[in-house]
């Protein structure tokens, strides 16, 4: 890879920790770090998106306060369907949502791992582990810095690799394909939900930082997402477009989201071009 190569994926990955850390030291909890994905009325937000693209209401009870920051779309935590004694990962871990859920779901004989890159998250990650022991009885969580592209994580010890809307925002989305599969042991398996584009985005979408942030500008074309996945060398590749979800999340009243829309070509929606994608496959045993 060459100089300029790498100097752009630094900087997409300094636009990311930027936006994400605002996010983190915020005291709202969105999708893009201003104001509601889902609705500025509902009372919770968070949680009103959470169910919309399919959390249960027992996902959400008892969770650390600001796990759930309206950062999802989808729920890899079911699609993973997670096993008591299982070690569950999660990539891009963020305030913990997915993590603590699935915690619960592998109980104390299991393990639940999250990494993300922006310490404002870990951090905000791990104020949350003391209110989760105490309010579900395990000490079965961890939150690591690292970047998704080199997990500080060991080869063949993970049961299950979830990720929620955040491979999008890789500048090296196969690299992270070859950690899935390093990291998994034989026959293990990775669920995520992902944002994928049915078309390329304009250029002068697809050029906005508040795009990037937003997870749109960084997805990958959904085919393009498959290949990537039978590179790595996994198998038994399973992806299901769910457009629906994409609607959920997205508020046009949000001023992130509203620039976006305004430099979609006139009369376009943004599920026209992107959509919520749950993929799953598994490690070779």
């Amino acid at each position: 890879m060459g100089d300029n190569a790498i100097g752009q994926e630094e900087e997409i990955r300094g636009k990311v920790r930027e936006g994400y850390a605002a996010i983190a030291r915020s005291e709202r909890s969105s999708c893009c770090g201003s104001s509601s994905c889902c609705g500025g009325q509902d009372a919770d937000p968070a949680a009103a998106l959470a169910q919309a693209i399919g959390y249960a209401e027992s996902d959400l009870a008892d969770l650390p306060e600001g796990a759930n920051m309206g950062l999802s779309c989808g729920n890899p935590v079911a699609l993973a369907s997670l096993r008591p004694g299982e070690t569950a990962l999660d990539l891009g871990s963020g305030g913990g949502f997915d993590v603590f859920i699935a915690g619960r779901r592998v109980g104390p004989t299991g393990r639940a791992i999250g990494v993300d890159m922006t310490p404002d998250m870990v951090s905000k990650a791990r104020r949350g582990l003391a209110a989760y022991r105490a309010q579900s009885g395990l000490d079965n969580v961890e939150f690591r810095l690292g970047e998704i592209e080199h997990l500080p994580v060991a080869d063949n010890s993970v049961d299950a690799v979830i990720s929620n809307c955040v491979l999008n925002l890789s500048p090296d989305k196969p690299q992270v394909w070859r950690e899935i599969r390093r990291v998994l042991k034989p026959g293990g398996r990775v669920a995520v939900s992902d944002l994928a584009l049915l078309r390329p985005l304009p250029e002068r979408v697809a050029d906005m930082v508040e795009a990037l942030v937003g997870c749109i500008a960084g997805a990958a074309l959904v085919e393009e997402t498959e290949a990537m996945m039978r590179d790595a060398g996994l198998v038994d590749i399973q992806l299901d477009v769910r457009p629906d979800a994409v609607e959920a999340m997205t508020d046009w009243n949000d001023p992130l989201y509203r620039r976006v829309i305004e430099a979609l070509p006139e009369g376009a929606r943004a599920s026209d071009y992107v959509v919520s994608l749950e993929a799953r496959a598994r490690k070779p045993a």
